[in-house]
């Protein structure tokens, strides 16, 4: 057997520690001594600190690791550790972006312009998408119900199309959107294809590079860049996809043109 003084040195734990360990009934002395109180601990006593110290650099609590020694199962416990630690990383990968997206502010406020957008006639259709991954196969839609009745009709050079939300509040699921592409001339109409000519507008813009999941940044910057400068919406903000799903492999190479009409 070995003093508790002893047993500190070859289990590397302090001897506080293994009073603590000991009042919250993780491991105890084999004996102690009753007239001088002396604890001893017995070498295969080393291996149950060993285990106490490896369950508590995990994040074990003591409260948890006393459980285990009282007989709860170990591997359930390791791995709801395991989900916690991976709810974790999640967590802080999350903050870091969002420390990332502040950090960006200022250089994104340097990216804002100002453009005037020429008149278009363009043709439209609205609806409703269940969530957003639906954006572009609404949009292959629509261009393809256009020139179903339009063969023959051309898009302008350069091009201009966009997606409007309609709701009016930010939703994730079951949003009314609007398609447009603007066109040389006016077509056909149908059900769901319609054309119209857009006016001359002037737009606050930014060219927002990455992933779609990071777009509430760069409308963030939009609307304080329009508040700092007195300036009005006056209508829906456009979403001009110029990279994406179809030419990228990369969503960090994803391009996408917010713009906002204002006068």
């Amino acid at each position: 057997m070995h003093k508790i003084g002893e047993f500190s040195i070859l289990s590397k734990t302090t001897i506080k520690t293994l009073r603590f360990y000991e009042e919250q009934g993780l491991i105890k002395p084999c004996f102690v001594d009753k007239f001088t109180n002396y604890r001893y601990y017995q070498t295969s006593q080393l291996a149950d600190v060993a285990k106490i110290v490896s369950l508590r650099e995990i994040g074990l609590s003591v409260k948890e690791i006393k459980r285990i020694v009282d007989g709860e199962d170990l591997t359930v416990m390791l791995e709801q550790r395991k989900s916690a630690i991976h709810d974790e990383i999640a967590t802080r990968h999350s903050q870091l972006r969002k420390i990332n997206e502040i950090l960006e502010e200022k250089f994104m406020q340097q990216q804002i312009f100002v453009k005037t957008i020429p008149a278009h006639t363009v043709y439209f259709k609205e609806g409703t998408i269940k969530n957003f991954g639906e954006i572009f196969n609404f949009v292959l839609t629509a261009g393809a119900e256009c020139a179903k009745d339009n063969p023959n009709l051309k898009c302008t050079e350069p091009g201009y199309c966009y997606v409007n939300y309609l709701d009016g509040e930010y939703k994730e699921k079951d949003m009314k959107i609007r398609y447009v592409e603007a066109v040389e001339s006016a077509g056909v109409e149908s059900k769901t294809i319609k054309f119209t000519t857009i006016d001359s507008t002037k737009a606050v813009c930014i060219e927002h590079k990455g992933s779609y999941d990071n777009l509430r940044t760069s409308y963030n910057a939009l609307i304080k860049y329009i508040e700092e400068n007195g300036l009005e919406i006056t209508d829906f903000p456009r979403e001009c996809y110029i990279d994406g799903c179809w030419n990228k492999h990369n969503e960090n190479d994803y391009l996408t043109e917010i713009q906002f009409p204002i006068k």
